[in-house]
């Protein structure tokens, strides 16, 4: 049976806090077991790996500005979307879409700036390595509960072609982005030619009906009973070579 446990109670996250510890001293409430999953918004680990930036201190170039006028946005937040993307995919009044450094193309860069601070000039930029993020927090959960528990980071991305934000893994440890099910037999014997589980995103989508998007207050969900391989993996893999990008 597929369980889904919110970890509540943690304090806010400040940058240079142990979030393993911050995090194991809350889900030892919830007795976590070998095989679970954590499941931690993008947010509490940038926070805690201090990836604030106050736009005061950004300086507009030439192309933050050209694009800003169009995208009609603050230049200042442009300049940060350029600096967090390798290329721009879309352009146009109120919509700036770009593709990552990471991999993943979004609006904004996914720079954040909901339940950041008080301050309205202060934003959040994405962890700088989410897998290497999700690993830190695998290793340190290990250690201070004596367990093994995979690790998703999450984030709300919106999807080309359909409306509306749904959660995303864009950090992975302990456990496969992907599983490849191409070979297994369905009901009636045939042999799945094409099938590959996007497991860790369905993951991270199921816990962000606990997370939520605005004042819920819960950065975490103790994720417990999905069946998966036993290897580990990372939110690298999910994203689709640019070869075999038909989207783009």
């Amino acid at each position: 049976m597929l369980q889904l446990l919110p970890l509540n109670g943690l304090p806010i996250v400040k940058p240079g806090d142990d979030l393993s510890n911050l995090l194991a001293s809350t889900l030892r409430a919830l007795s976590p077991r070998e095989g679970d999953i954590l499941v931690v918004t993008s947010k509490i680990v940038s926070k805690a790996e201090g990836r604030f930036v106050n736009l005061r201190d950004v300086a507009p170039s030439k192309r933050a500005l050209e694009l800003a006028e169009v995208a009609r946005k603050d230049p200042r937040l442009v300049e940060l979307i350029l600096r967090e993307s390798v290329a721009v995919s879309r352009v146009a009044p109120g919509v700036l879409i770009t593709q990552h450094r990471l991999g993943f193309t979004s609006a904004n860069a996914a720079i954040d700036h909901s339940n950041v601070a008080t301050d309205p000039d202060m934003v959040l930029l994405m962890p700088l390595d989410p897998d290497a993020s999700a690993h830190r927090l695998m290793s340190g959960l290990a250690q201070a509960l004596g367990l093994h528990m995979a690790v998703i980071i999450v984030d709300s991305h919106g999807r080309p072609h359909r409306i509306g934000t749904v959660g995303v893994a864009v950090g992975v440890a302990g456990m496969p982005g992907v599983e490849d099910w191409r070979g297994r037999p369905d009901l009636f014997g045939y042999q799945l030619q094409h099938t590959e589980i996007g497991l860790a995103d369905m993951v991270a989508s199921a816990a962000t009906l606990l997370l939520g998007q605005a004042a819920e207050g819960i950065p975490a969900v103790l994720v417990r009973g999905v069946q998966f391989d036993l290897r580990d993996g990372s939110a690298a893999e999910i994203i689709r070579p640019a070869a075999a990008n038909l989207y783009a």
